[in-house]
């Protein structure tokens, strides 16, 4: 089975001269359709920009990003505006809600831009999350976990190839980040969503196929960096 997502020897740089920052140092990460994926590290080691170059929202300084059989370092700006919207969901730490709509027009908004055809139905991933029942609350209705969870649903509804997500226990308690994590294993699992997961919650790593370890910009298996 060929790779979902494949970095090959990334390294991303930020700033100049002396103020060089190596965010990325020769980053090498295969993940497969249907795979959970988690990355674990301290703050500051190159997490988020990890996520960054392989959503193709930042370009490598070297070395490349392959979505599928798509190099996305290579791509157009234009081609790679599809590719998030079609073939990529994002969950952010934050949520990035729209604040004028209700939780179902977030989960419905990715089916105005693509894919409204094959999408899947915003309520059934809104009562898979547990939000059913705040459906038509908005953004500052909601707690920072309620928002975290309309963002997973939102992520899903175009059924990616590849899910990024940062920190979705974040503003959880314990029973609801198994169980969210539990959702997004399934999701890899039954659907053959490629994902990646950067966390800091050890307690969901069971869920996960592999758990890999970032520090100072560098990726390698957990407990060994």
């Amino acid at each position: 089975m060929n790779a979902a997502l494949t970095l090959t020897d990334v390294t991303l740089l930020h700033g100049d001269g002396d103020e060089t920052v190596r965010a990325l140092d020769e980053v090498d990460l295969e993940v497969r359709p249907g795979e959970l994926v988690a990355i674990v590290g301290p703050s500051g080691s190159g997490k988020s920009s990890l996520l960054a170059v392989a959503g193709a929202l930042t370009k490598p300084t070297s070395g490349s990003a392959r979505l599928g059989e798509t190099d996305l370092t290579a791509a157009s700006a234009r081609e790679l505006t599809r590719i998030r919207r079609e073939r990529l969901g994002f969950v952010f730490q934050s949520g990035n809600l729209v604040p004028a709509l209700t939780s179902l027009d977030q989960v419905r908004l990715p089916l105005a831009f693509g894919r409204a055809d094959t999408g899947r139905d915003p309520l059934e991933l809104l009562t898979a999350v547990g939000m059913e029942h705040k459906a038509r609350r908005r953004p500052h209705e909601l707690s920072g976990g309620e928002r975290q969870r309309v963002g997973i649903a939102r992520a899903l509804v175009t059924r990616p190839d590849v899910l990024l997500v940062d920190e979705p226990t974040a503003a959880l308690d314990r029973q609801r980040s198994q169980d969210i994590v539990g959702l997004l294993a399934h999701e890899a699992h039954e659907r053959g969503v490629a994902t990646v997961m950067v966390t800091h919650d050890h307690d969901v790593l069971h869920h996960c196929d592999r758990v890999l370890e970032m520090v100072d910009g560098r990726l390698g298996p957990h407990g060994m960096m």
